[in-house]
């Protein structure tokens, strides 16, 4: 397996970012959207960068006759965003007392990004699955936002503790999203991102296209 880079690495935070200043969309009426994230008044998680969702658009185009991308979390606020990865420090902390500063960080960042660099807060990310033609959800192996305790590892873009069948849809999902021009972040299946920091260090592109920021 090749190096993974987690989100806590020197080496994202060091990417400059030239915000482009593209707005954030709702993807309600594009995409097939599942609720199960839905904790913000506003619909902050139904929105993304507008290039993201063409990018989204033109994958979804490339998937096998009878399968769609079923999107499920897109945009983050900032302060969603540090809750959720102060919350996961904070049960780290809890199973690991001996563990530094340092490497709760970097265990965090396994499943959540710490909230400076955050590719949700920026609109970049999004978290999907496939699904067939009715719009059921098919198998890739664990539920989506399984953290690596919960399932030994199996949210690992690359486990090898999964079956064939969810193997086979993770490759299928990978493929479109890839030459759609997505990177995915390696810990996370479900966790495709374009324009932030994380995919300009993946792609070699001199700067991240979107910085994190506020809906409206």
């Amino acid at each position: 397996m090749s190096e993974i880079i987690l989100m806590s690495d020197a080496r994202v935070a060091a990417v400059p970012v030239e915000e482009c200043g593209e707005a954030l969309v709702d993807v309600r009426g594009a995409l097939l959207v599942d609720d199960r994230k839905h904790e913000d008044a506003q619909g902050a998680e139904v929105h993304l960068r507008q290039g993201v969702l063409d990018r989204l658009l033109r994958a979804q185009a490339l998937l096998p006759g009878g399968l769609r991308l079923l999107f499920v979390e897109g945009y983050r606020p900032p302060a969603l965003q540090r809750r959720y990865f102060e919350e996961y420090a904070d049960e780290l902390r809890a199973g690991h007392p001996a563990w530094s500063a340092g490497r709760i960080r970097t265990a965090a960042s396994r499943f959540v990004s710490p909230p400076e660099i955050a590719p949700h807060s920026a609109g970049a990310a999004v978290d999907l699955t496939l699904a067939d033609a009715d719009g059921r959800e098919l198998d890739l192996g664990t539920e989506m936002n399984a953290s690596p305790e919960q399932r030994d590892g199996a949210c690992y873009t690359a486990a090898a503790t999964i079956t064939d069948e969810a193997r086979s849809h993770r490759a299928v999902l990978g493929a479109a999203l890839e030459a759609a021009g997505l990177v995915n972040y390696p810990t996370e299946w479900w966790h495709w991102s374009y324009g932030d920091r994380y995919w300009a260090l993946e792609t070699g592109a001199p700067a991240a296209l979107y910085g994190p920021g506020e809906l409206g």
